[in-house]
């Protein structure tokens, strides 16, 4: 018995949306679940926006494009560090005990994986607060996009400083810093 082959239609990703699209959540979020959404969302970040009919809802007007844009890559950066901090608390040892000396050389391993993460994020807050400011700009005081809600609610936490990454991302870069620290001044048990 053969099985027929059929012709396929190739589907090329272009624009920001598209790329998004393609990022997810896995209930069980392994290390390679993240890289693959960091991915995604780099390329995203990296790519153009689509034309504005096919956003998704109606655009109306220039102004309301132009929030749009900024809105959408500010969402796109608060990803990017919430799959950093997702993958850097999967290598990241949050105590160091006395009996820890005996697996010092991969913990110091994981413990440089999970800091070079919390690092990155830093840069992708950096990015997210440069896009915060445009959106928030005087020009869109009375311009909401409600079809984007969550978007402008992460704005809005943003402005009131409610959300914060770059204090959690510190506070852990530390603590991370004084485990290594911690870690380097052990002598291995065994």
């Amino acid at each position: 018995m053969t099985i027929p082959l059929e012709k396929t239609n190739a589907y090329y990703v272009t624009y920001k949306e598209e790329w998004y699209r393609l990022y997810h959540i896995h209930y069980q979020q392994y290390p390679d679940d993240c890289m693959e959404n960091i991915y995604w969302l780099e390329k995203a970040v990296a790519a153009d926006f689509c034309n504005p009919q096919f956003v998704g809802f109606k655009i109306t007007d220039e102004k309301q494009w132009e929030k749009y844009r900024y809105l959408f890559q500010m969402h796109l950066n608060l990803k990017l560090i919430e799959q950093h901090l997702r993958l850097g608390r999967l290598y990241d040892k949050k105590a160091i005990y006395f009996y820890d000396g005996s697996f010092k050389k991969e913990y110091l391993e994981q413990l440089e994986v999970a800091l070079s993460c919390y690092k990155s994020g830093l840069y992708y807050w950096q990015e997210a607060k440069l896009w915060y400011e445009k959106a928030d700009a005087g020009s869109f005081k009375f311009l909401f996009i409600t079809e984007r809600q969550n978007w402008e609610d992460e704005r809005e936490r943003i402005r009131t400083g409610e959300l914060n990454y770059e204090k959690m991302l510190k506070r852990e870069i530390a603590r991370v810093e004084k485990n290594i620290e911690q870690l380097n001044q052990m002598d291995e048990m065994y």
